[in-house]
């Protein structure tokens, strides 16, 4: 647990972290938009307390598109008895609510991904404020971290487990144990290109003990990968010690993990037009081995555009939209982790 002084805020909550039982309230962040002089925009948030033990804080709806973190997270707050714990949840099913109410990626308040603003302002716009709030005010009181991404409504990923990149050799060690524990059908280790600005990099920062998820995508909730979701968070209790260890409902998990292998591991549109591909997720596929074709709208005349994977192996994502610009994500490809 981090006990590093937060920066001030205005933000503040209408829960006490501190009571047992189980409390449902928000994270209240005043503002003062055209048409409310003295308002606050509210996060949803449930604290499960019982007695002591460790914290996990999981969010959902870090991006507004990507459904089965908030479903899973919502299910978990109404119906966990505290009895039933050891130690505390605290839980945000919408962490980016404006943009979840409105079904897109990015917040509409301020057109910002909330998932590239930490470590937040605590005086900035209202997603800068949010990210602030969880970094300085929520990270320090908690032990370990889970943040449930799926693909949204632009890629389709392999259900899977994320590994959060750490620098201390024990650091990420605690956190592969944790998305093993999760036993999704696949455990991916993923640096986002290597930007610090996430919530699971700066959950990093702090300490925590880490782990992401991408469920499936495409802008909807599939069956399948929400029970994985469901599954892997009750895994993820019991493994931490907040649930009996009886509860602990998979642990079978592939011993192999991946990892994206930088820029090598995407394959971008060339220009603008429409993706073709030409393979299926899960498929082992090559470095030079022709991913699809994007086929121009403006010209249609031109023959399309070949693009290729510039690594060897397994098809990780899939672009969803079939329309495309020049720099769009088609593919993702990710490799072994050797450690």
């Amino acid at each position: 647990m981090n006990t590093q002084s937060a920066r001030r805020s205005s933000a503040f909550l209408t829960v006490d972290l501190e009571k047992d039982g189980k409390q449902f309230g928000h994270i209240n962040i005043p503002q003062s938009p055209n048409n409310d002089a003295w308002g606050v925009q509210q996060v949803p948030i449930a604290v499960i307390k019982n007695g002591s033990g460790p914290t996990l804080i999981l969010t959902g709806g870090n991006h507004g598109d990507e459904y089965e973190g908030p479903v899973t997270i919502s299910e978990l707050a109404r119906d966990l008895d505290p009895a039933r714990i050891s130690g505390r949840l605290i839980l945000i099913p919408t962490l980016n609510n404006s943009a979840t109410q409105a079904g897109q990626r990015i917040s509409p308040l301020d057109g910002l991904n909330l998932n590239r603003t930490f470590p937040g302002d605590p005086y900035g716009s209202i997603t800068e404020q949010i990210s602030f709030y969880l970094n300085d005010h929520l990270f320090p009181v908690a032990d370990a971290y889970g943040d449930l991404h799926s693909g949204g409504s632009s890629l389709h990923l392999l259900p899977s487990a994320i590994v959060e990149p750490a620098l201390e050799k024990e650091h990420l060690e605690r956190n592969i144990a944790m998305a093993k524990a999760f036993a999704a059908p696949y455990t991916v280790v993923i640096d986002n290109l290597g930007d610090p600005r996430t919530a699971g990099a700066a959950a990093v920062r702090a300490g925590l003990t880490t782990v992401g998820t991408e469920m499936a995508g495409g802008g909807v909730v599939q069956s399948d990968a929400l029970s994985i979701c469901k599954r892997g968070v009750q895994n993820m209790l019991s493994h931490l010690g907040i649930s009996p260890v009886d509860h602990q409902v998979s642990t079978v998990v592939e011993e192999k993990i991946l990892k994206l292998p930088g820029s090598k591991g995407f394959v971008f549109a060339p220009m603008e037009g429409v993706f073709e591909p030409f393979h299926e997720l899960g498929q082992q596929v090559s470095a030079g081995q022709e991913a699809g074709l994007v086929h121009s709208l403006v010209n249609p005349f031109e023959p399309p555009r070949v693009v290729c994977y510039e690594t060897d192996g397994i098809l990780y994502g899939l672009r969803m939209i079939g329309k495309v610009v020049k720099g769009n994500c088609c593919a993702v490809i990710a490799v072994e982790f050797e450690g």
